[in-house]
């Protein structure tokens, strides 16, 4: 069975901003969004404030428009009869709500070449404020990451896939960077530097600050490495310790926190596109379930 599509996370301004699809070959060959930064995008998943939505339909079949911002710009999100899980939330959702949002990257060419993305979505919840500042955590995590890797990136006289592989970033996002640097030729870093400045600025609105970004921010290198080498445990065994680590996690019953199961998972090797990889593997077998996003737990 083939491994459904990593959901990223993207804050929307990096969305926004993006110009590259890359269309896939065949009926069911996935499509991505390249960001400017890297990230290839056919699933994502978004936490923020819906602040408006409309039905363009009718009532009998309602197509959901709805904007979620996330503090450093909007997400443009749909859903019809297609998604009838995500139309049935929405149509019971009051703006201004806290939402998360699982869906797939879209794309709009104007007859005037203008380039828009758009969300359309595959799961709406309403969630609390602690679900969006953990994941604005991991959003400034995962921006982190890809600006460590674009600046690699763009040292290099040819940037090639294999070579930011041999600096540790993982394949995925290797080829969106070497496809960012190629189609947008000098992405300004910066800019994204200044939205992860915005994101901040949202979980400690007490302190201030400024480009360079602080030397105690945590590193992508922090983040991401670990002390054990997981290339040697098979999936099989992964998947046996992710489950032992949500029990141990779940101290609360209401299921294990995201955040933290990436975390542990991290220093026993497991980094956290592959955590992604085996969360989805056992929501398939039916051995974990999601009680509320951000949250998994053992049946």
């Amino acid at each position: 069975m083939k491994a459904r599509e990593p959901a990223w996370r993207v804050f929307a301004s990096e969305f926004n901003a993006s110009t590259l699809e890359i269309k896939g070959e065949g009926e069911k060959a996935p499509s991505y969004v390249v960001t400017p930064l890297g990230a290839m995008v056919n699933r994502l998943f978004i936490v923020g404030i819906l602040t408006d939505i409309q039905n363009l339909g009718t009532e009998q079949e309602p197509y959901w428009r709805a904007t979620v911002s996330d503090g450093t710009d909007r997400f443009y999100i749909y859903a019809g009869k297609y998604a009838t899980e995500a139309s049935s939330a929405l149509a019971k959702i009051e703006p201004p709500s806290f939402v998360a949002v699982i869906g797939k990257s879209r794309t709009y060419s104007s007859d005037e070449g203008k380039f828009y993305v758009s969300v359309r979505a595959e799961k709406v919840l309403s969630v609390d404020e602690g679900i969006k500042d953990n994941w604005l955590l991991e959003t400034i995590r995962a921006t982190l990451r890809r600006i460590d890797a674009m600046e690699e990136a763009l040292q290099m006289e040819t940037p090639s896939v294999q070579s930011l592989v041999n600096l540790g970033f993982p394949a995925s996002l290797a080829d969106g960077v070497v496809r960012a640097v190629e189609h947008y030729q000098n992405p300004d870093v910066n800019r994204f530097r200044g939205t992860v400045l915005e994101a901040l600025e949202q979980l400690l609105p007490d302190r201030a600050f400024d480009l360079p970004l602080p030397q105690d921010l945590p590193s992508p290198e922090e983040i991401y490495d670990s002390d054990i080498d997981g290339e040697d445990i098979d999936d099989g065994e992964k998947e046996e310790i992710v489950l032992k680590l949500i029990e141990k996690l779940d101290v609360n019953k209401k299921g294990a926190p995201l955040s933290e199961l990436i975390k542990e998972s991290a220093k026993l090797g497991i980094e956290e596109d592959e955590l992604e990889e085996i969360n989805n593997s056992l929501l398939d077998k039916g051995l974990i379930y999601e009680p509320t996003i951000g949250r998994m737990k053992r049946i």
